[in-house]
């Protein structure tokens, strides 16, 4: 089930945005992201976040943030991921946007497939500031 996040929700999309984001951008020190762990924690109810929810166990399996129409992130849980649940997030933010963009790591090779499969363009490519990491601007419009 997708449902709009909830604040007893942050501890859980917390864990897994930490999780996800090490495994995921090995090229960035893991110190980045656990120096990074408070300040995201405080801005992120601020976001609009839709969290996946497994029905059977109500463990929270994954989550989408953004902020208008960018897309801060798509986060699934390792043990559920290709399971579909990441593009169900972006189906229902799909369902409610017209236009979306979002920045990649060009390093992270899975997601920019992931993003190309749901039609989202590659329509520039810049350098990070926090991280000096190289990444794609992708959009996707109705």
């Amino acid at each position: 089930m997708i449902r709009a996040f909830e604040e007893n929700d942050l501890t859980a999309i917390m864990q897994i945005w930490l999780d996800i984001n090490i495994k995921a951008h090995y090229f960035i020190p893991k110190k980045y992201w656990t120096d990074n762990y408070e300040m995201v924690r405080s801005v992120l109810p601020q976001a609009e976040i839709y969290v996946y929810e497994n029905d059977a166990t109500k463990q929270i399996d994954g989550f989408i943030g953004l902020s208008n129409e960018h897309i801060e992130g798509i986060f699934v849980r390792e043990s559920v991921q290709s399971n579909g649940i990441g593009k169900q997030l972006l189906e229902y933010v799909k369902s409610v946007k017209f236009n979306m963009s979002l920045c990649v790591y060009q390093k992270n090779t899975r997601a920019i497939q992931f993003y190309q499969r749901e039609q989202f363009v590659i329509q520039s490519e810049n350098t990070n500031h926090d991280t000096n990491q190289k990444e794609y601007v992708m959009i996707w419009g109705k």
